[in-house]
């Protein structure tokens, strides 16, 4: 397969999330442009390919984004089929969007290959339900991240009844907490912090929205790490103290 550029989610961390189509992609990739947080384990699914990575994250130094499109150009006008991987999935908070628009403008076929999210893998391995029947109607996934700063509209996060997932929201902890009571979020809302979602080393930080920033703290959370907010992130049973654990 040539001339064509695959964009595939590698998932969040877990090489057995990985999708039957994210496989036949590596297998059938010339070059394989990686990020920083995929699992290198990912990649015993490639055959005899070139492997170049482009990292990105947050508070280090980065790929630029516009050399990143350049590769992709360069070598699918080669006639190489190029494998974009990404942890988690390319269409959430991944630029997966933007890539595929800038190629298929410079006339290069492009295809998205979904992964599992962090959010959905995390909370999952912590026994926490995104929703439930009775308790959360539906869930919303955010970035306290923005590209120009803008500010999230915090009120109708609020307050919409549904599990909030948030990512890229460690070093906003206490701009997070502060947002949320002030819209009116109850203080007592269950929250679960879930570093390395889906790898061996995953641990899980169990707190509420008043508490969250000192208990987050106290744990030492650190990136890459999501967080949960809502009733469901209660867990299987009532806690009435913090709890931190590593799973």
């Amino acid at each position: 397969m040539n001339a064509k550029v695959w964009l595939v989610g590698a998932g969040p961390g877990d090489p057995e999330l990985l999708t039957l189509k994210a496989v036949r992609a590596l297998r059938e990739a010339d070059v394989v442009l990686i990020d920083d947080l995929v699992n290198d384990a990912v990649l015993e699914h490639c055959n005899d390919v070139r492997i170049i990575p482009v990292g990105k994250r947050g508070g280090c130094r980065s790929t630029p984004q516009a050399f990143i499109h350049r590769l992709m150009l360069r070598y699918a006008r080669q006639g190489k089929c190029v494998v974009r991987l990404k942890g988690g999935d390319p269409c959430i908070f991944g630029r997966a969007g933007e890539e595929a628009q800038w190629l298929r403008e410079h006339g290069v076929e492009v295809e998205l290959v979904n992964g599992i999210t962090a959010g959905l893998a995390g909370a999952t391995q912590c026994d926490i339900p995104l929703t439930l029947r009775g308790v959360a109607r539906g869930v919303t996934l955010v970035t306290a991240h923005t590209q120009d700063g803008s500010s999230l509209n915090w009120r109708a996060l609020a307050q919409g009844g549904t599990t909030l997932v948030i990512y890229m929201g460690v070093a906003r902890l206490g701009e997070i907490r502060e947002q949320l009571l002030e819209a009116g979020m109850a203080a007592d809302t269950p929250v679960a912090m879930i570093e390395n979602a889906s790898l061996p080393h995953q641990r899980e930080c169990r707190s509420d929205l008043r508490a969250m920033e000192d208990d987050a703290y106290s744990f030492g959370l650190k990136s890459p790490a999501i967080l949960v907010i809502g009733k469901v992130a209660a867990g299987r049973t009532q806690r009435t103290q913090l709890e931190c654990m590593a799973l």
